[in-house]
């Protein structure tokens, strides 16, 4: 647990001394969790998201995209049931005056159970080698079975608890597992409460003629209320997707773990439409779909695993978790939902409006049912950051640290140093740069000696170093230097482009999602 601390620590230390992430108004002491993309972070996030709308868009002929208003009339929060059903359970510690997410706390006990029925499989693993037989231990041996029953039995008690609103039983469950304030250990708890998480504005020139709104706790309502507008003017045919990448706002109990749970965060959404009964047809697709998508960035199949819900949501009829292993243990990265058709026809029944399909094939009208894929923008960036933050140890003994970005999503993808400020070096180096930077973005950096220049990119998380000396004012060659080998090639200047391209281009990363 030390270790996951520790590294957790340098994943947030290091987002801020390399430009990846600054504390919101930081000058002002900041604002609790809300955080600004700095320069770095920024092109970061631009990449994730644009990789995300090719792969979901661009892929697709049936998906097209949407920008919705982060404002909205406010019955469209009624009908979606935010304002009656938008709650999380809150419990506080009377001694440390700290406030919990109480589903939080039992889901962090459970898993803790889980992670102990792994450890035992770990070391029979290890014990019984290639005669090991995965599928006859989990079910027969009594650690992991009592380890594995526990965890099922807490988790369901809790999801028909909460599915029930009976708030004391979730408190019971608490006491009765002894569950303690993660920081200081108390067991002294308050009663569970629920909390909205909708934040309140108003839209009006004077205060009193003006609108109560809120800001929008998720993107999914503008497609929904546009689903007409797009599938009319866009002549699409069931199935067919709308795609939204946009800004949320919560007012999250909990908003900890650096930018895994913030007030104002990003989401990329996919609204996928169906006819009624083909919906699990389709949730399983997504999920295989999307989960391949992920595998793509080559972060380990072994950080991913699927978590089905035990409580559903009231639009719901599936739901499951696509889970990241984090610097602090596996938490939701994305969700994949079988929405039926609760919210086209919550939004007729409170607009007043046909919110129905014709389908031409069938000569009917009927409401479609829905699949939802929803990722974290923010959680993706930090499972993709720090995943790829290392410390390595080098043949001479030295140490390095490089974050080892996935190519396609690096911020920048080449630096140019030139090896001496003189003798014409940085007039080709800049050459360079001006040829490069209109299919990629690439750096100049001429500070430092060129071992201290490849740290500093290493740390940066560019894939290619390109050094510019005095052999390539006679042929124009250059050398190449690749980030996570160390390996430097002696390559001409003509080739570069190719190089980088074959590298980082999104039809090569995202082409192994069709496997």
């Amino acid at each position: 647990m030390a270790k996951q601390e520790d590294l957790f620590k340098n994943v947030v230390s290091h987002a801020k001394e390399y430009g990846y992430i600054f504390p919101s108004s930081e000058i002002y002491d900041g604002l609790s969790a809300v955080y600004d993309y700095a320069q770095n972070g920024v092109e970061l996030k631009k990449n994730i998201r644009e990789y995300w709308w090719k792969s979901m868009v661009q892929m697709h002929e049936n998906i097209v995209g949407l920008d919705a208003a982060i404002l909205m009339h406010p019955t469209t929060w009624k009908a979606s049931g935010h304002v009656d059903a938008f709650n999380d359970p809150l419990i506080d510690n009377k001694d440390s005056k700290r406030r919990y997410r109480a589903d939080v706390l039992i889901e962090d006990y459970a898993e803790k159970l889980n992670q102990k029925a792994e450890k035992e499989i770990e070391k029979a693993s290890v014990r019984f080698g290639e005669a090991f037989n995965l599928e006859e231990f989990v079910t027969t041996n009594a650690r992991v079975v009592e380890y594995l029953s526990k965890k099922k039995e807490i988790l369901e008690r809790m999801a028909r608890s909460l599915g029930n609103e009976d708030l004391a039983d979730v408190k019971a469950l608490i006491e009765e597992l002894e569950i303690a304030d993660p920081e200081t250990g108390s067991r002294n708890w308050t009663d569970v409460k629920q909390f909205n998480l909708m934040f309140g504005t108003k839209l009006g020139a004077s205060a009193e003629n003006a609108m109560d709104l809120y800001l929008r706790p998720e993107t999914a309502q503008g497609i929904f209320v546009n689903f007409l507008n797009v599938q009319k003017s866009g002549r699409m045919k069931i199935p067919f997707g709308i795609a939204q990448t946009g800004k949320a706002f919560r007012n999250e109990i909990v908003a900890r773990q650096f930018i895994f749970r913030m007030r104002e965060f990003e989401q990329m959404e996919m609204q996928f439409f169906v006819k009624p009964g083909e919906e699990m047809k389709y949730y399983e697709y997504w999920k295989t779909t999307r989960l391949n998508w992920h595998l793509s960035l080559g972060l380990g199949k072994e950080n991913y695993r699927f978590h089905d819900h035990e409580k559903l949501a009231h639009y719901a009829n599936a739901a499951a978790d696509i889970e990241f292993n984090f610097p602090f243990g596996f938490k939701e990265l994305e969700g994949i939902h079988s929405r039926t058709d609760f919210d086209l026809k919550a939004h007729e029944e409170f607009s007043g409006k046909k919110m129905q399909y014709f389908d031409t094939e069938e000569n009917k009208n009927y409401t479609p049912y829905v699949v939802e894929t929803s990722v974290g923008l923010d959680r993706m960036f930090l499972a993709v950051f720090s995943n790829s933050l290392k410390e390595e140890t080098l043949e001479d003994g030295s140490t390095r640290t490089v974050l080892q970005l996935p190519s396609v999503l690096a911020p920048t993808k080449a630096a140019v140093l030139p090896l001496v400020k003189k003798d014409g070096l940085p007039e080709v180096a800049r050459k360079i740069i001006e040829e490069l930077k209109w299919d990629f973005n690439v750096a100049y950096d001429e500070k430092d000696a060129v071992g201290r220049r490849y740290r500093r990119q290493d740390a940066l998380g560019t894939p290619f170093c390109i050094t510019v000396d005095h052999q390539t004012l006679e042929d124009e060659t250059v050398t190449i230097r690749h980030r996570d080998t160390m390996k430097q090639d002696r390559v001409s200047i003509s080739e570069l482009k190719g190089i980088i391209e074959n590298e980082v281009s999104m039809k090569n990363w995202l082409m192994k999602t069709k496997v």
